[in-house]
């Protein structure tokens, strides 16, 4: 207990100091944008706001179409987690339980182009959106979305399945079930964690994304919420520092939200996943 008690505590020191990292940048957003003008000018900032207030909000609000902003980055970001799952489940299934040199190279090939930067990608699927004349369109920047998240989802889906006993799918074939009857009735209901998880992960990757979004959408009706958050900054890199941090409080707080109602289901899945039979 003596020897290990400093490598305790400096494990505990590194996590507590990690935890304040991730935190300051959320705490301080959240302070500014309950401050006043007055307060955000101050050369001697304070955590709490003195005199906090919810005019930042309405200035959000009133200057640019917020709401709009986020009904199309929520429908966009909803079809595409359900599309990535619903394609990735059955792939992944395959490529699990098929140890074929097929297989290993399409999974080598899943964890290659997770390297791949946005720019590479940006051009070739501007020309293929081009040609399907889906640009400028929320089902185009749907689809990119969903190139997207399929690697990882793959990735993510193919070791839930391995964690699965083949033992419970020899079982249903014994009894008459049929590959997708036993991929439905049996190794489905066993991935849910999984499954959760993965759209999880597709649907923030989408809600948070910026890129694509600047890229391929040009009329403001058909923005998503963090390309309109731009706006609050002007032609000369001067932000509208309140409102600014206000509406990206409210941009936040849909991913903290998801994450909080799923995250016993993403940990189940976790260690689903840990566990071999």
């Amino acid at each position: 207990m003596r020897t290990g008690t400093p490598a305790r505590v400096g494990q505990y020191t590194a996590l507590l100091a990690y935890l304040v990292f991730l935190a300051f940048p959320f705490l301080w957003l959240v302070s500014t944008a309950f401050k006043p003008p007055r307060e955000l000018g101050s050369l001697h900032p304070t955590w709490i706001p003195k005199d906090p207030t919810l005019d930042n909000f309405r200035q959000a609000f009133d200057e640019q179409p917020l709401l709009h902003a986020a009904l199309n980055s929520l429908l966009a970001a909803l079809a595409a987690a359900v599309v990535a799952v619903l394609i990735a489940t059955p792939t992944a299934y395959v490529l699990a339980r098929r140890r074929t040199r097929l297989a290993k190279a399409v999974m080598g090939w899943v964890v290659v182009s997770q390297a791949f930067p946005f720019v590479l990608l940006i051009i070739p699927l501007f020309l293929v959106l081009k040609n399907l004349r889906l640009i400028n369109s929320v089902p185009g920047l749907v689809l990119v979305y969903v190139v997207w998240a399929l690697p990882f989802a793959l990735w993510m889906l193919a070791g839930y399945v391995r964690a699965v006993p083949p033992e419970l799918e020899e079982a249903a074939a014994v009894d008459g079930a049929g590959r997708v009857r036993t991929l439905v009735s049996v190794t489905a209901p066993l991935l849910a964690p999984g499954i959760v998880a993965t759209a999880l992960f597709a649907f923030i990757t989408a809600w948070n994304e910026f890129f694509f979004a600047l890229v391929l959408l040009k009329t403001p009706e058909k923005q998503t919420l963090p390309v309109v958050l731009t706006h609050f900054i002007g032609a000369e890199g001067v932000a509208d520092l309140g409102p600014l941090a206000a509406a990206a409080f409210l941009a936040t707080l849909p991913s903290l939200v998801v994450f909080a109602l799923i995250q016993r289901r993403i940990t189940g899945g976790m260690l689903t996943g840990a566990v071999k039979s």
